[in-house]
């Protein structure tokens, strides 16, 4: 239990932040069962795995759910995957997307406070490097720099998933 307690003190002394990660909702997931989908999304970042709740039959769930990540290592890949719940086998993978926080970690970096409610910081373009659908902003909304973000699934015929990603900075 000791070197479990000195490891997780280590993981806090290296904190840098935490990301926020709202998953809004899907929109044209695949359907792995006869008619539809039980979709839940899983969220891993290192050794952090933390998942949404399930939505029943649909192929267009609404989460809505927030998920907390410890964050202290600017390299770590932020994985986002969607799969479907399974009862009796194992969960059918739906898709999945890596969340490039690069562009918001460079604007969080620059510090910018007290900016008018829902100025638009950067634009993020799809590109090879990230699994964009579309166009991404980097606003500041609320006394907060967010950024809203529709990911294309990779490895599956059709899938999206709409986040929002936001920073927490621990004092």
């Amino acid at each position: 239990i000791r070197g479990r307690e000195s490891s997780v003190r280590g993981d806090m002394e290296d904190l840098v932040g935490l990301l926020r990660i709202r998953v809004k909702r899907g929109m044209n997931l695949v359907s792995r069962d006869s008619q539809s989908s039980d979709p839940f999304v899983v969220v891993t970042m290192g050794s952090q795995t933390l998942k949404t709740h399930r939505v029943e039959n649909n192929c267009n769930p609404e989460w809505n759910d927030e998920l907390t990540l410890a964050f202290n290592d600017h390299n770590q890949p932020v994985i986002l995957e969607v799969y479907d719940k399974d009862t009796f086998t194992s969960h059918d993978k739906m898709g999945d997307a890596e969340i490039d926080i690069r562009p918001f970690l460079e604007i969080q970096a620059m510090g910018l406070q007290e900016l008018p409610d829902g100025t638009e910081v950067k634009r993020v373009k799809p590109s090879t490097d990230n699994c964009l659908a579309q166009e991404s902003r980097i606003t500041f909304s609320n006394g907060k720099i967010v950024q809203d973000m529709i990911l294309k699934l990779r490895n599956v015929q059709s899938g999206e998933v709409e986040i929002q990603i936001q920073w927490i900075r621990v004092p």
